[in-house]
This record gives structure tokens, sequence and C-alpha cells, in this order.
């Protein structure tokens, strides 16, 4: 019988939560995606080390103050490492806009078109491309913009309903909501109950965002992220995208037994209703769910660090 990974891509689209160019080899994913606690961890690797040096030189080459330069080399960098990507993949690479812009919309703006321009200086379209920004009310209403130019985008650091149900209202093309952070937050928060399996919060909010879209035929679409254990994944078989990283996908390209579907359009049904979503509803929703609001707040705060890092890192070059 076929591992469950290839079980798993019979499904689902699998997509590699990596920047390693040599992992995404390795499993062959349809798609890929990168952030900057990502983006830090393949710039240490000395095979990256011609593109670190071809990012300063055209960051340089701009101008600007020395903040602005290294915003721009790690900008650069990022799709650098994405049009490597890019050469072995069929599908998108995610690129993700500067978290520090998570509550700026026209800065995200601006991102995003400078990311766009230099894919496209390279020769590369927008149907190979999703932007990638925090799921902020800004960074929806962003998005919202981005798609209506024809930028497709991923709206990642999701935990809440509220956040899913905006981004579905915005018409944004892909969400990453978060499994394994969630089921973090829940363990810390109750330690003394069972999260394990079915019990698992992240898996059971990826399921209702997944059967709340398809039973309100939204075209948006689900891509659970951020495994701790293959039981999640294993768990969400059938979800439109999963991105997981090499160490994952080597576990269950070691396993054969059969893997069940776990989510189907064909079954899918919520009680939720679709409806549109104004700024104070989203920011009230947020507000009360502690969950959603600590995480995203905690995972912008995370990337920032390591952009930073990053910055850092290519400041010393």
């Amino acid at each position: 019988m076929a591992s469950q990974l290839d079980q798993l891509k019979a499904m689902t689209t699998v997509v590699a939560d990596t920047g390693d160019i040599a992992a995404i080899k390795q499993f062959t994913p349809v798609d890929a995606t990168t952030n900057p606690s990502l983006l830090l961890k393949a710039s240490a690797l000395p095979a990256y080390a011609p593109l670190l040096a071809e990012a300063k030189i055209w960051a340089n080459a701009q101008g600007g103050s020395d903040s602005q330069i290294l915003a721009n080399m790690t900008q650069k960098l990022a799709v650098l490492i994405g049009l490597e990507i890019l050469k072995i993949i069929p599908g998108r690479i995610s690129t993700e806009v500067d978290a520090r812009l998570s509550y700026d919309v026209q800065g995200t703006l601006d991102s995003a078109h400078q990311i766009i321009d230099l894919y496209n200086q390279a020769g590369i379209s927008n149907d190979r491309i999703l932007i990638k920004t925090a799921s902020t009310w800004e960074g929806i209403q962003a998005a919202k913009q981005l798609e209506k130019e024809g930028i497709n985008c991923n709206l990642t650091l999701l935990f809440g309903f509220g956040q899913a149900a905006a981004c579905a209202d915005a018409g944004v093309y892909l969400i990453s909501p978060f499994v394994g952070r969630i089921l973090d937050w829940y363990k810390a928060s109750f330690p003394e109950k069972d999260f394990s399996g079915e019990n698992d919060p992240g898996v059971q909010s990826v399921a209702s965002i997944y059967n709340f879209y398809k039973s309100s035929n939204y075209e948006t679409i689900v891509m659970g992220a951020s495994f701790r254990n293959i039981g999640e994944i294993q768990s969400l078989a059938g979800c439109d995208r999963l991105t997981i990283s090499p160490q994952l996908m080597q576990e269950l390209d070691s396993i054969s037994d059969q893997l069940e579907r776990k989510l189907s359009v064909d079954t899918a049904s919520s009680d939720k209703v679709a409806a549109s979503i104004t700024e104070a509803a989203f920011l009230e929703e947020l507000k009360s769910d502690k969950m959603a609001n600590e995480k995203l707040t905690t995972g912008i705060e995370g990337f920032v660090a390591d952009q930073i890092k990053l910055e850092q890192l290519l400041a010393k070059l």
C-alpha cells in the first residue's frame, strides 16, 4: 500500500512548510510557504550564502536609510528563496509581508506590491504567488484590495472563527488556520484535560471552518498549518490543503496503513450562517476569544522578532 503521505496527496494538496530547498525536492509538494522564522533558519544554511549576498547588493543599490536597506534586503531574500523554490514545485509560493505591518493597511499593500514586482521582474506571473499577511482586520482589508487587483493572498496566524468568517467575507484566496498553536494554548491553560485525537481543539477549529466554508459555498481555500504531530494531519485528511514540515512529511511517508478521509465537500455541514462582518463585530469577536486574541498577538510578535534577527544577520554580511 502507498505511504500515508502519498495517500494524503490523493485527497489533499500538500504544501511544504519550509524554506529548505533540499527537503522540498525530497517530498515533492505542490506548493510551498515561508515565513520570517523559516527564512531565518534557511539563511543559516551554507547553500543560501549566495542569495544573502545577492540580496545585500540589490538592497544597497536601492539606497535609503539603514533600516530601509535592511527591510529591502529581507524582502529581496524572501523573493530569491521563493524563486529557487518555484524552480522545484509546480504550484505557488507564499511570501510574507513584514509582520511589523500587520496593523497597517497601506503598509501591507505597499509591501505586497513590492513583492509582486520583484517576482514579476524575475518572470514569475501572479498566479504562482500568494501574498501572506496576518489575519488582523487591517491585514484582511489589505488582502481584500489585493484580491481585487488580481493578487491572491494567504491569510496566516488565524486562530478564531471570526477571523475565518471575515476572510471569507473579504473574498481572500486562502487561509492558514494554525492547528498546533491552538493546541499549545489549550494544553497550557488546561493541563489536566485530554486533548489527544478527536479532542484536539486545533483540529476541531479547522474542521469547523472547513465545514462552514463548504456548506456556505465560499471559494476561500482552507489550508491547515502549524502541526505538532501526524495525528493532527491524519484527522484533517481531505482538507483543501495542509502545509506540513519536512519532519512530519517524513513520518507520514514511513507509514503504509490506510489513511481515512475525514473532511469532504459532500458531507460538509454547519450551523453557522454566512454574513458580512463589520470591523466592530470582528474586533468584539476577537476580544471575546481569549485564545485567538492571545495567539494572534504573540504570533505577530514572534514573527517580528525573527524578522529583526534576520535583519541583524544580514547587517553583518
